[in-house]
């Protein structure tokens, strides 16, 4: 096997067959004839996320909402406190969720939220940043950064480790985990113990095996990826960078120890892994999980999935291993 088989993962090598579980869920999708995000439209898939009925998530000691200190008002923020996070120095992490910047609330990303905090036994501060088209960048991502500094200053009363705060998030949201580390060591910002992203959305839409070939998925289309990446960033790739943009960032070096999951029939699978790869040169201790038959979102499909439940548990397991076992 040679170094480019290492680096750049082609798709057949996984193949392209589905998990039974999601083969259902594609089955009823199909049946309903549901469009591609862009042919909807923004306020139809803002409501059709928020009409997703999921079953509840794991109960939790505690759930509080909460409002962050933003650069332009008060940001949204649901804590979870799941039952085994001591009531005092648990370790935290600042998450974000997903939706391409354009969609996604602190309801209907409860139950990822409640899955993320039972998994790990970290305190989750789930934030609710602005959106795009409303909001364009860098709404979201100063949001985002100011929930991180809004934590730490706030770290005693909300009875966490100030030296056990992480970042993270799934999809856009792990966009956002990305781009707040790198701001944050270029600012000498508030430490971070680690980041965690589910199929983060690092970068604008590139030509890779995994793209040709699931890119017309069910779950995210090529045609979805410029959407929404356009109604955020703009239509002007040039004028990205490394804070909207995290895979076009000069040097990754320096910065927290990252766990990355995605699913093997994601469209974004060898861009995310292109990114670890560089994260793992750059000298960041990286853990890269890749999960066949799932594809994009999967870590939302916990509740029907059961290869979303294991990912979620190895994840989870991965992120206390590492506030329990701090390096550096």
């Amino acid at each position: 096997m040679t170094q480019q088989d290492i680096t750049t993962p082609d798709a057949s090598r996984d193949g392209s067959a589905w998990d039974p579980d999601v083969e259902v869920m594609i089955d009823r999708m199909r049946s309903l004839d549901v469009k591609p995000s862009w042919q909807r439209g923004v306020e139809a898939v803002r409501e059709s996320l928020e009409s997703i009925v999921r079953p509840p998530g794991p109960e939790m000691a505690e759930v509080v909402d909460a409002a962050a200190d933003g650069p332009h008002g008060p940001i949204p923020v649901r804590i979870y406190r799941p039952v085994q996070a001591p009531a005092t120095g648990a370790p935290a992490l600042v998450w974000y969720h997903g939706g391409g910047m354009i969609m996604g609330s602190l309801n209907s990303f409860d139950r990822l939220a409640r899955d993320v905090a039972a998994a790990t036994g970290a305190v989750i501060v789930n934030v609710d940043y602005r959106l795009a088209p409303e909001h364009r960048y860098p709404a979201g991502n100063d949001d985002a950064f100011a929930a991180l500094e809004w934590t730490h200053r706030n770290a005693d009363d909300l009875g966490v480790d100030l030296h056990r705060i992480g970042v993270g998030g799934d999809s856009a949201g792990g966009g956002l985990a990305a781009s707040t580390a790198l701001r944050s060591r270029n600012t000498d910002g508030p430490a971070i113990a680690q980041q965690v992203m589910f199929y983060p959305g690092v970068a604008r839409r590139a030509d890779t095996p995994s793209m040709r070939e699931f890119g017309d998925s069910v779950f995210l289309t090529a045609e979805d990826i410029d959407w929404m990446k356009n109604m955020y960033l703009g239509d002007d790739p040039s004028r990205d960078d490394e804070y909207g943009t995290p895979a076009i960032a000069e040097s990754l070096a320096g910065l927290p120890p990252a766990i990355i999951a995605i699913g093997a029939n994601d469209p974004l699978r060898d861009s995310v892994e292109a990114y670890g790869d560089r994260l793992r040169q750059s000298g960041v201790q990286v853990a890269q999980l890749r999960y066949p038959g799932v594809g994009h979102g999967f870590a939302m499909q916990t509740a029907s999935v059961a290869r979303a439940r294991l990912a979620m548990a190895e994840v989870g397991a991965l992120v206390a291993a590492r506030f329990a076992n701090p390096v550096g």
